[in-house]
């Protein structure tokens, strides 16, 4: 029998925007007060959904889908001004913080100034007794709670600062093999390191707690997000060395990536380590158990990232040069989707089946009726049958006028070639000076339960604010929303779009519309 992973709801509809692209005063979005008036904001335009990226901490690259740990929180998304409320940090020690460009993502000027910060409000809360913060569980429970991640995470990055910040593969021998790790006694400074880190983490949850709260009062499902394949430098593969095919030094036998296909003739090399589903199974499963149970405690939904790969996947040698030597390797295939329905019988999954699927990734998929996704940015240019076209998109799926890895709805339009934009025109009856409005209407009004589009389309916005250009190693994940910005969707699109979501059966409750009239 097949497990049966569709979803019973209502249609709906919802936001793309990630943490980071939130407007707050402090160089980057959070998960505290720069959140509440983008709830406002869903909630007065009728919207049910508010998608985001993986919320781990990051690295090189700034990339939230190659992250220290599948489990960690990002430091960067805390709310220092609940620390300064708390007593653990002053008010003018904000202050470089809010000299930091309010329309994008500094990572250089945020790595320099808020890891001290955190240090310190560590320090403090130290120094005054080490107590609860009064608005979550006990650092000690938190503690207790999250010890199968948090013990091997916090001395990874106790570690990792050591060395100054050097992946584990570079660090010296007693210090690479985990095991071997966990027995070296630790200096002083790096004691503080780790149970700083724990301390981070257990503020950064402890405001993640309230932001899902708040999420609920405002009638919101957290659309989450989990790649498939944990990033090399990481925790997880620090501590877990059974569960990829590594060599006994801890090196990469076989890394990810795609094959060769019309988008590059070399494929892609990602680098990420390979499972063992075959020879550690049983270990495998059980770390996927885990990563799941903690996203469903962050995400109402959560998208598997390359969801081909659990059918089949592109096995390439650590030493190749690019992704041209690898090869397909049969995947974990319906008995993973078996063991995830029994140990998630209702939880709600989306499949990321973008791109070139095998006939083996298409009936899993099929098979198991798990929702997939359709972006609207790939139907123009080809004939009637393109499967991306609104008249063909009748499965179960998420439809997107685009995702964090295209352009701008107005982006493409104008970087699309003639006869992609005259398609376009004739196929909406637009001048396509309005592209992304013509989309939204689209994806809106389609067969498909729930659709999404990101926050840039709803502003209109050019290819520069893109979120990320696949392939492209630096200016990612900076682009920031406006607190003017935000201000002027309320105002102007917000009443618009719940006149869409009514029209289209996608509305959800009215208590902050009518707050919002009240208002004026």
């Amino acid at each position: 029998m097949n497990p049966d992973f569709s979803w019973a709801q209502k249609r709906g509809a919802g936001v793309f925007l990630h943490i980071s692209s939130l407007p707050s005063e402090y160089g980057i979005g959070n998960v505290g007060a720069a959140a509440r008036p983008f709830f406002e904001f869903l909630e007065t335009a009728g919207l049910g959904y508010w998608q985001i990226c993986p919320l781990g901490p990051t690295g090189y690259g700034d990339s939230p889908y190659q992250s220290f740990s599948s489990f960690a929180g990002n430091p960067y998304f805390i709310d220092v001004s609940e620390l300064v409320a708390l007593g653990l940090l002053r008010e003018s020690q904000l202050e470089p913080l809010r000299r930091l460009p309010s329309d994008f993502c500094d990572y250089g000027g945020i790595y320099g100034i808020l890891p001290k910060l955190l240090r310190t409000a560590y320090l403090n809360w130290r120094a005054t007794g080490m107590g609860d913060l009064g608005f979550c569980e006990s650092f000690k429970r938190f503690c207790s709670r999250n010890s199968f991640w948090l013990d091997a995470y916090s001395r990874y990055v106790a570690i990792k600062e050591k060395f100054g910040g050097k992946a584990w593969l570079d660090w010296p021998d007693k210090y690479r093999n985990f095991n071997e790790a966990k027995r070296v006694k630790l200096s002083d400074d790096d004691i503080e390191s780790a149970e700083s880190a724990k301390f981070t983490q257990w503020v950064f949850f402890c405001q993640y707690q309230n932001f899902r709260k708040l999420a609920s009062e405002h009638g919101i499902q957290i659309f989450g997000d989990i790649p498939i394949y944990v990033a090399p430098d990481s925790a997880d593969a620090w501590s877990n060395p059974q569960l990829f095919k590594l060599d006994e030094f801890g090196n990469p036998l076989f890394v990810a990536g795609v094959a060769p296909d019309y988008f590059s003739d070399k494929g892609q090399l990602w680098g990420n380590p390979i499972y063992d589903w075959s020879g550690s199974k049983n270990a495998v499963y059980e770390f996927w158990r885990l990563r799941l149970k903690s996203a469903f405690e962050l995400f109402d939904v959560v998208r598997l990232d390359h969801f081909r790969g659990f059918a089949d996947y592109w096995s390439i040698p650590a030493s190749a040069k690019d992704a041209r030597e690898g090869k397909w390797i049969k995947g974990p295939g319906r008995g993973f989707f078996i063991f995830l329905r029994k140990n998630f019988p209702s939880q709600k999954f989306v499949a990321e089946d973008l791109g070139l699927l095998s006939p083996e990734a298409e009936k899993l998929r099929d098979d198991i009726k798990i929702p997939s996704m359709a972006v609207l940015q790939f139907a123009f240019g080809g004939d009637s049958s393109n499967p991306y076209l609104p008249h063909n998109v009748k499965r179960e799926c998420v439809y997107y006028t685009g995702t964090h890895d295209n352009n701008t709805a107005m982006g493409w339009y104008a970087a699309a070639n003639e006869t992609e934009r005259d398609d376009f025109r004739t196929y909406f009856r637009s001048s396509g000076e309005s592209a992304s409005w013509d989309m939204i209407h689209a994806v809106m009004l389609s067969q498909p339960k729930l659709a999404v589009f990101p926050m840039q389309d709803v502003l209109s916005l050019p290819s520069e604010c893109r979120t990320n250009t696949p392939g492209l190693p630096h200016g990612n994940w900076k682009w920031r929303m406006t607190l003017l910005q935000l201000e002027t969707a309320r105002r102007d699109n917000a009443p618009y779009i719940r006149r869409l979501c009514k029209l289209s059966g996608r509305i959800v409750p009215e208590k902050a519309f009518k707050k919002e009239l009240k208002r004026k």
